[in-house]
């Protein structure tokens, strides 16, 4: 059977809650350093450059793709030749989105994602997506969901993607624990590997997400810490990557995606 593979690397990077400038000129080192490492596309965090739920997007927010945000990730993609996918928050008029893009090696953004699972919590910051899509790209049909959309009910983003025909899923996440998390006892991220594994085997896709790292320091939220732990599931559901726990966790990981150059299933069946 014939396959396309690429290198995906995953950022786990620390985003300083609100701090737009410093996350920018990190996540351009840790671009620059899997690009180096031969990656093809590389999967940053959720509601970059700010952290979720911070109130500077309030003042920061910018437009996708003509914000500053987007112009630099743009850059980064034409400078490494790589496909760079990233949360952004994002601002169009008078709302604000918790978005992602995705921005191919040219700059183009050729996939811009509002989230539409965002919890409650953050109704009063974010406005909700609509919408979905998928986008063709030489290394295959990729689509894009961010964080808390995989656990839609009956799965459903993921599922549509996987109607749409994604052969990957990519997902900028921030993964949190409240401040008496005990890894130990209780293993962040089986509620993760529970939404992604059945749509993987379902459809023959892979599903990566990508969390930051770092603290939470406003809103409903305060003093819960995002842990890293991003994960890579294959078409079997089974874990090809994951990223180490902890506030201070930050890390870039690779792995080596293989894709069936073949129909796949309907999806017709659920696992």
């Amino acid at each position: 059977m014939n396959r396309k593979s690429f290198k995906l690397a995953l950022a786990q990077i620390h985003l300083e809650p609100g701090d737009r400038d410093q996350n920018l000129t990190r996540a351009a080192r840790f671009i620059h350093s899997a690009a180096d490492s031969a990656a093809n596309i590389i999967l940053l965090p959720e509601a970059f450059p700010l952290g979720w739920m911070d109130p500077s997007a309030v003042t920061l927010a910018d437009e996708i793709p003509r914000g500053s945000t987007c112009r630099q990730l743009a850059t980064l993609a034409r400078d490494t030749g790589a496909y760079i996918c990233s949360g952004v928050i994002e601002r169009c008029k008078e709302k604000i989105f918790n978005s992602a893009v995705l921005i191919n090696p040219s700059g183009e953004v050729i996939l811009h994602h509002r989230k539409i699972n965002e919890l409650a919590i953050a109704h009063d910051l974010y406005s909700l997506g609509d919408r979905l899509a998928v986008a063709d790209t030489p290394l295959g049909r990729i689509g894009l969901m961010i964080c808390a959309d995989a656990f839609a009910p009956g799965h459903a983003i993921t599922r549509a993607l996987g109607l749409m025909g994604a052969e990957i899923i990519l997902s900028p996440c921030a993964w949190a624990v409240s401040p008496d998390h005990d890894n130990t006892a209780h293993p962040y991220g089986s509620l993760w590997i529970d939404s992604y594994a059945p749509v993987c085997r379902e459809f023959g896709l892979w599903i990566a997400g990508c969390s930051n790292v770092g603290p939470i320091r406003t809103g409903p939220w305060q003093g819960h810490r995002c842990i890293g732990s991003s994960l890579v599931l294959d078409p079997t559901g089974q874990i090809q990557l994951k990223g180490s726990y902890g506030e201070s966790a930050e890390e870039v990981l690779y792995v080596d995606v293989a894709l069936r150059d073949s129909a796949r299933p309907t999806g017709t069946t659920p696992s």
